[in-house]
Order: structure tokens, then C-alpha cells, then sequence
């Protein structure tokens, strides 16, 4: 750690019965209101019967459920944990994103990824292999939308309005194409773990990467779970983090209702704030 204050998220089930409008309403709130930087959603779009246990199948799209919070909120970051490029084409997407972070007031947080599960890639009518070059041209075509206000595509020339400033991007996924891509595209990187250990030399990587381009210092948001029955345990872990690079952290847990949620963010208060 380096004195730099570390960010606290959560993620907000926005799957299965606690997404409701009722619930999940009452704990985006709840979190804004404990002081929380931001929330996190997930993205499924074609869930199939025979996997979806945790869920039932039922999923919120993520930039939908991000856009009615912004108008239930006003303060609390509202992230994407991730949207799957592939599955969307740009341009509506582009407009999506600028919509939401226009009338959000610029707290849009976009986490981005590649998509893994071959089924939803199968009703979509998308290629599984095309997923990294269909992201890696989403993502440039998205820096383009935010950098002018003239854009083509399919050789048309349109206008790109309104254009506020793009929101952060962050890459999802492990491995080197993780990295390439955030090192190219992003402002930082999203991965998901467990052991802090393992972060440590592809943050240090990406951290050499972006000091070469001249970039400063790559974000590193991290999803981690935490046990409330071992709360020592998890202050360490959350120490851990931010010792190997973390420059945010998003708890990620399974709740029951909103209930549950307010007791989840009392235990992220009260044991993984003091660590950070």
C-alpha cells in the first residue's frame, strides 16, 4: 500500500428472486447511503434450463438495471461487473453506455469481458471463437465514439451525441489476453480471485506496461468473497489485496434479501474498510 485510499464496492445480485425492484432498489440504497463508492452488476443474457441453479435463469440487463439505479441514487459509482462485449453489437451499445453515463452524472464504472458460456453464445448467433476480436473491436470502436463527435461505421458517417467524458473502462478475465487488453484498451484491470498471491506478478506487469506507454498507474479492481464467520480472516485477505496492487475492491457475496445485504455491508464496514 502506498497511503492511497482503497475503494470499497459491492455487488448487487442482479440475478435470481433478490432482483426484484423491491430489493434490489432497497440495496443499491442501503449501500449508498453506508457509504459505499460503488455497485456492481453481473451480465447474462440466455441462461439455459439445465444451468441455471442460483438464478432460475432470471438475469437483469446490466445497463437497464444500472440506468434505473442512477435515477433512485445520486451519489454511489454504478459499474458493470462485466458486460460481455461480444454479445451486443457496438453501436447501440456505445449509445447505451453514453446515455447512461450522461444521465447518470459520469458514474458509470464499465467493467467489460469476453464471455465464456458456449450456450448464450449459441442463441445470440455469435461465434464463441470471433469473442476476443469481436471485443477488441467493440472497444476501439467505443474510443472512437468518445473521442469524436463525428464517428463512421459501415462507411456512414453519424453523429456521436451526446458524448460526456467515457467512463472508465476495466478488463475483465485472467490471463495474458486480459492484460494485453487492458493494457491497450482500459484504464485498469477486473479480475476475480481468491489469494492475493496470484495477483501479484500480472499487476506488476500491467503497472510496467502502462509506465512504458506513459499511462501512470493502471486501476486494479478486484471481486473477492469473504467469509462473515471469519472475520480476522477476511480483514487479512482484504489487507492482502491492497498489498499486492489492489486499487479497489468490490465484495461479492450471495444474500438472501435486503436484510441480509445491510448485515453483509455492517460486516464489510466494520472488517474490510479498517484493512483497506
Amino acid at each position: 500500500m502506498n497511503g492511497t485510499r482503497i475503494k470499497l464496492g459491492v455487488a448487487l445480485r442482479s440475478m435470481g428472486p433478490q432482483s426484484t425492484r423491491e430489493t434490489f432498489l432497497a440495496c443499491a440504497r442501503a449501500a449508498e447511503d453506508a457509504g459505499f463508492d460503488d455497485v456492481w452488476v453481473q451480465d447474462h443474457l440466455a441462461i439455459p434450463p439445465d444451468d441455471a441453479e442460483g438464478s432460475g435463469g432470471r438475469y437483469l440487463d446490466p445497463l437497464g438495471a444500472l440506468a434505473f439505479l442512477a435515477g433512485a441514487t445520486s451519489r454511489i459509482g454504478l459499474g458493470t461487473a462485466v458486460i460481455n462485449l461480444p454479445y451486443r453489437a457496438p453501436l447501440p451499445t456505445a449509445k447505451a453506455i453514453a446515455t447512461l453515463q450522461e444521465l447518470s452524472g459520469g458514474r458509470l464504472l464499465l467493467g467489460v469481458g469476453v464471455g465464456w458460456m458456449a450456450p448464450e453464445f449459441r442463441a445470440l448467433g455469435v461465434p464463441r471463437a470471433e469473442r476476443g476480436a469481436r471485443t477488441d473491436e467493440a472497444l476501439a470502436f467505443l474510443a472512437d465514439c468518445f473521442a469524436n463527435d463525428v464517428v463512421k461505421a459501415h462507411g456512414q458517417k453519424f453523429l456521436f451525441l451526446p458524448r460526456p467524458p467515457r467512463p472508465p473502462i476495466y478488463v475483465g478475465g485472467i490471463g495474458a489476453h486480459a492484460l494485453d487488453r487492458a493494457a491497450k484498451f482500459g484504464d485498469g484491470w477486473m479480475p476475480m480471485a481468491r489469494d492475493a498471491a496470484v495477483l501479484r506478478a500480472p499487476i506488476a506487469e500491467l503497472r510496467e506496461r502502462f509506465a512504458a506507454a506513459g499511462r501512470g498507474t493502471p486501476a486494479v479492481v478486484v471481486l473477492a468473497s469473504f467469509s462473515r464467520k471469519e472475520p480476522a480472516v477476511a480483514a487479512a485477505s482484504a489487507r492482502a489485496f491492497a498489498e499486492a496492487g489492489a486499487t479497489h475492491l468490490v465484495f461479492a457475496e450471495r444474500y438472501a434479501d435486503a436484510d441480509d445485504f445491510r448485515r453483509g455491508l455492517d460486516f464489510a464496514s466494520e472488517h474490510l474498510r479498517p484493512a483497506l
